[in-house]
């Protein structure tokens, strides 16, 4: 059976050996749980390879595998970091070429793109169109099978307000700068994201107000998507996937989306881990490893 090394990085690093949709053997996290590290925020990039390339070899144990496919936080072209706007200092940083020297093939995609097809293979869809909302610090669009394009879902324009400036980018009116976590922190200096879901339900009204608008700030962007790449089911992944209440979404994407043949789209709230997205980006490297 193809031995394939999934690994994910963001703020951190998890490696593991997947083989036939599994996960074999123990993950590898770096930092390690407990440390007091923040993690990869402010490591340099070459640094950063580095630290891949030992999880990877802590993995396999020195073993030759197949392929080895990592999913990472950014704007991802032909193994080339883009933009991260988490790890700014990956910007143009070619990960793929510095693990060329040391692994066989190797593909980098973005990391919701990686929990997109984990999602696939874990649900039996990989025949399927797989699109996922990650809901967390910031806002993840993962779809499967992978795309030419860039994907980055989570800065489409759900709002004209001018003011609405709480995306992590800088840009107005982007879906992150309402549904991230940390644009909701930003918007309401004086409340924790989950104070204003729960005084939202007690009856404040600021509160109230803004999770209607976080609603359908996501029914927004789902409803462009539709109207792109057509119907279909959309799962709802990440911490904050918990504030979703999937009976208002529906009503609101059905007011965006009313010609015919786009609607019946379905959405669907799924846990996920570390597990899944290795899982996801070993599949994308054995799907693709034919022709890197």
């Amino acid at each position: 059976m193809t031995k394939i090394v999934g690994v994910m990085a963001s703020e951190r690093i998890v490696a593991g050996l997947v083989e036939g949709n599994q996960v074999m053997g123990p993950v590898r996290v770096y930092p390690e749980p407990g440390s007091s590290s923040e993690g990869l925020y402010g490591v340099p990039a070459e640094e950063i390879g580095e630290l891949v390339r030992r999880q990877i070899e802590l993995v396999t144990g020195g073993a030759a595998v197949e392929a080895v496919g990592i999913g990472f936080a950014g704007i991802i072209r032909d193994g080339r970091i883009e933009e991260s706007p988490n790890l700014q200092q990956t910007k143009g940083f070619y990960l793929q070429g510095a693990l060329g020297n040391a692994f066989q093939r190797v593909l980098v995609l973005n990391d919701a793109d990686a929990m997109a097809a984990g999602i696939a293979a874990t649900h039996g869809k990989l025949e399927s169109l797989v699109r996922v909302w990650t809901l967390g610090d910031g806002v993840g669009y993962g779809r499967y099978p992978q795309a030419e394009g860039v994907w980055e879902g989570g800065h489409i324009v759900v709002t004209l307000d001018p003011k609405d400036k709480f995306c992590g980018c800088g840009g107005v009116g982007h879906l992150e700068g309402i549904v991230g976590h940390a644009a909701m922190r930003r918007r309401f200096l004086d409340m924790e994201p989950d104070e204003v879901f729960a005084e939202a339900k007690a009856g404040d009204a600021r509160c109230a107000s803004f999770v209607r608008l976080w609603h359908r700030a996501l029914a927004a962007a789902t409803a462009t998507s539709i109207h792109l790449d057509g119907a279909g089911k959309f799962y709802l992944t990440g911490p904050n996937a918990r504030f979703v209440d999937v009976e208002r979404l529906n009503v609101d994407l059905h007011d965006m989306v009313r010609m015919s043949p786009l609607q019946g789209s379905l959405f669907e709230v799924v846990p996920t881990s570390d597990e899944i997205a290795i899982i996801g980006a070993a599949v994308s490297a054995d799907r693709a490893r034919f022709s890197l």
